[in-house]
């Protein structure tokens, strides 16, 4: 359940993301999801790896839901970073489409 209720917030916030900037909504609320389960996944392997390796460990004897909320702070981290490129990319290309329509703008004015 809580999953779902993840999907849904991530997927809504980059549909208002794609909307704002006016792209297409449900790609990018797709690219969104997906970049949580990357995110995901390879905190996962990082974790593993993690107890293998350093903690000399058995990864097997770590509960599959344990890892699970463990990862669930990377797939976060993963969206919001690429929420906040996206963001700052479209912004800056935003406002070099309306400095230049505007400087086109003032040179047929005169």
């Amino acid at each position: 359940m809580l999953g779902i209720l993840l999907i849904y917030f991530i997927g809504k916030s980059f549909y208002k993301l794609a909307e704002e900037y006016n792209k297409h909504k449900w790609g990018v609320a797709i690219i969104g999801v997906i970049a949580y389960y990357v995110g995901t996944f390879i905190s996962g392997i990082a974790i593993a790896l993690f107890y293998e390796l350093i903690l000399s460990e058995n990864v097997d004897n770590l509960n599959d839901l344990v890892l699970s909320f463990m990862s669930i702070p990377f797939g976060l981290l993963a969206c919001w970073g690429l929420n906040t490129l996206l963001k700052k990319q479209w912004k800056s290309k935003r406002s070099r489409t309306v400095s230049m329509e505007t400087l086109d703008g003032e040179f047929l004015k005169e």
